[in-house]
């Protein structure tokens, strides 16, 4: 069952007309990333355009940055056997013509999503990245914007956490709350410590 989702979500073209209308004008590539048995959830918003040409997810230095939130190496943070990093959409939605990402397109979520999460049974931590993903996961806790639901992160601890984009353009954000990491990533670390080694 797992093998022919993941076979179906690469496959997928639902988004040709979309994304060949951004000013990136790409096609589709889903990058498709979990297995059964994976114990963390990373759910992020969408592949950026250098994960849709590596195939690779958060093979950027925002992936740097989450990895040392995590507190996880290289070689776990890949490992699908234990991580399954499911972005709200996945394939990158392309820019506009200022240069801005687009959001996930959302026929991706209401096609692919449930049966993926559905999926993942074993799942004991999940890690809920930008707004996106809270929204879907969290529904009306998730009012407020990032920053307020981050900031009550304890209300979803210790089986969620939730994290603002680990951009580099986020920066600025994380010097004006210190407490992000000085309070959730200590937790945070902990939590995927024990789901990794249960």
């Amino acid at each position: 069952m797992t093998d022919t989702l993941r076979s179906d979500i690469a496959a997928c073209r639902l988004c040709t007309e979309r994304f060949a209308a951004t000013a990136t004008r790409h096609s589709p590539r889903p990058v498709v990333w979990f297995r059964p048995g994976a114990r963390i959830l990373i759910a992020s918003q969408a592949p950026g355009l250098r994960v849709h040409e590596a195939m690779t997810p958060f093979w950027d230095q925002s992936g740097v940055r989450l990895r040392d939130w995590l507190g996880v190496s290289e070689e776990q943070f890949y490992d699908r056997s234990r991580v399954a990093i499911v972005p709200m959409a996945f394939c990158f939605p392309g820019y506009d013509a200022k240069g801005s990402d687009l959001p996930p397109p959302l026929v991706c979520a209401r096609t692919w999503r449930a049966p993926v999460i559905g999926a993942l049974s074993d799942i004991r931590l999940s890690v809920l990245i930008g707004g996106y993903a809270q929204r879907w996961h969290l529904g009306p806790a998730a009012k407020g914007g990032v920053t307020e639901t981050v900031r009550r992160w304890r209300d979803h601890a210790p089986h969620a956490f939730v994290l603002p984009h680990p951009s580099w353009r986020n920066t600025p954000w994380l010097k004006k709350n210190p407490w992000f990491e000085a309070e959730v990533l200590p937790a945070l670390r902990v939590e995927v410590r024990k789901a990794l080694d249960d």
